[in-house]
């Protein structure tokens, strides 16, 4: 268990014994996990140039192009209107190890929020040292924080690996609902 103190916060890593914090308090994690130190804290506009490579590899390893300008743009359009969240891990170094994105919604059946978790991505190098699984820990945190009733994400059917990931920290394929999607 790791513990860290951010503006007179105290909280204690351990996955789930996180206590609910401010939404606006920026979160830090410190990790050392299978022999890798990593921080994970909520990205700002100011961070476009760690979290741009780590987008652009994001959208390559679902078979676009690589693109940095474009992913540039797209995250800094997110940050200026405020239309996303976004989580970044960084090792030892201050290099960029992965992120989680955060889109909010709301549930009108439930007439609550709820937050689409649209991207993860963790870098070749930092995968299985438990960033993805603390990306996702704080990214649950920060929405229960925030008064959400539920979050959702998918992924491909062939990502078998996020499968697992998600399967251990408790998510459950949706059986309900059947979802649609319609290009324009």
């Amino acid at each position: 268990m790791h513990s860290v103190e951010v503006d007179g916060v105290h909280a204690q890593s351990g996955h789930g014994t996180l206590p609910a914090r401010a939404p606006i308090l920026v979160a830090l994690l410190s990790s050392m996990e299978n022999g890798m130190s990593f921080t994970v804290r909520q990205a700002s506009i100011h961070d476009l140039d760690l979290v741009a490579p780590l987008f652009d590899a994001y959208r390559q390893f679902y078979g676009q192009p690589a693109d940095l300008p474009l992913a540039r743009r797209f995250l800094q359009e997110r940050f200026q209107h405020h239309e996303s969240l976004l989580f970044l891990a960084l090792d030892a170094e201050g290099e960029g190890a992965g992120f989680v994105q955060l889109y909010p919604s709301f549930s009108s059946v439930s007439a609550a929020r709820t937050y689409l978790l649209n991207d993860l991505f963790v870098t070749p190098p930092a995968r299985r040292h438990g960033v993805g699984a603390t990306l996702m820990h704080e990214a649950m945190d920060y929405a229960r924080a925030a008064g959400a009733v539920r979050m959702s994400l998918s992924t491909a059917h062939s990502n078998e690996p996020a499968q697992r990931l998600y399967a251990s920290l408790g998510w459950i394929p949706d059986r309900q609902f059947r979802e649609y999607t319609i290009a324009l």
